[in-house]
């Protein structure tokens, strides 16, 4: 089932640039990471689900890329733009071969079902 997502149509002609255009230098930070790796954790501090995410990681022996981007008592603004692109709600946001997959809790289940090493040997062969 597709998100809801505003059609341009219904959006203003004068703010359609504002809104294309905020807070896009964090957005294409994490695209240009995700484009570059294999696996992308984007996290805040303060937070324990993207360390927990990093320590599954680390104990399935998978290198990944780590963005952290504030903590709760700042840069939210930022991480919205982030939530907006992605339509996930929170953190940490991780992507595997630029597909988002979910936060820590989904991470581990494709690590225990034996589905993120299939995820990264299937768009391995096919590179």
């Amino acid at each position: 089932m597709p998100r809801p997502i505003l059609q341009e149509a219904q959006i203003h002609p004068a703010i359609r640039n504002k809104i294309a255009t905020h807070q896009q230098a964090i957005v294409q930070e994490v695209m240009k990471a995700v484009k570059e790796n294999d696996v992308v954790v984007v996290g805040m501090g303060l937070n324990p689900f993207p360390k927990k995410a990093r320590k599954a990681l680390d104990t399935a022996g998978q290198p990944y890329k780590y963005l952290e981007y504030g903590n709760y008592f700042n840069t939210w603004h930022k991480r919205n733009a982030l939530k907006l692109w992605t339509g996930w709600p929170s953190f940490p946001m991780v992507f595997v071969k630029g597909t988002l997959v979910g936060g820590a809790d989904d991470l581990q289940a494709l690590i225990g079902s034996g589905e993120l090493k299939k995820m990264l040997a299937l768009r391995a062969s096919t590179a």
